[in-house]
């Protein structure tokens, strides 16, 4: 079991420091490798909202399996921190990186993807009283 969770927190690692990657890099890593364009944004899900959707779904993915991965040693108040700073301080930063943009939806949705993940996971713990 301690080498599953061993892997997992790799993963966690490895996500976050592959945001920070994503979010800074000059143009779009994702479009690069499914368009060939460093220009073009894909979107994980169609809808209206645009790749706006791609930031609440990835910050929803990295903020839940840090939480569930930390659940026991009460270090999830901490990583909720941080991502929320993280998320923040990445979206600030686009705005000096070229082919980048500050977007307060992007930032919007950067912010809910954490609080749902937290809430998801404060409302397990009220329930099976961990």
């Amino acid at each position: 079991m301690n080498k599953i969770l061993s892997f997992l927190k790799l993963i966690f690692y490895v996500s976050v420091i592959f945001l920070i990657i994503l979010s800074l890099f000059p143009g779009s890593l994702i479009g690069l490798w499914v368009y060939g364009d460093l220009g073009k944004q894909p979107n994980l899900i169609n809808n209206p909202y645009g790749t706006t959707i791609n930031h609440f779904i990835y910050y929803f993915y990295v903020s839940l399996l840090g939480f569930v991965l930390y659940l026991k040693s009460n270090k999830i108040q901490k990583i909720f921190y941080v991502l929320i700073f993280l998320s923040l301080l990445l979206e600030i930063l686009q705005y000096f990186v070229p082919n980048r943009a500050f977007q307060f939806e992007d930032m919007s949705a950067n912010f809910l993807g954490v609080l749902v993940a937290y809430s998801a996971v404060k409302i397990y713990l009220f329930f099976n009283k961990i």
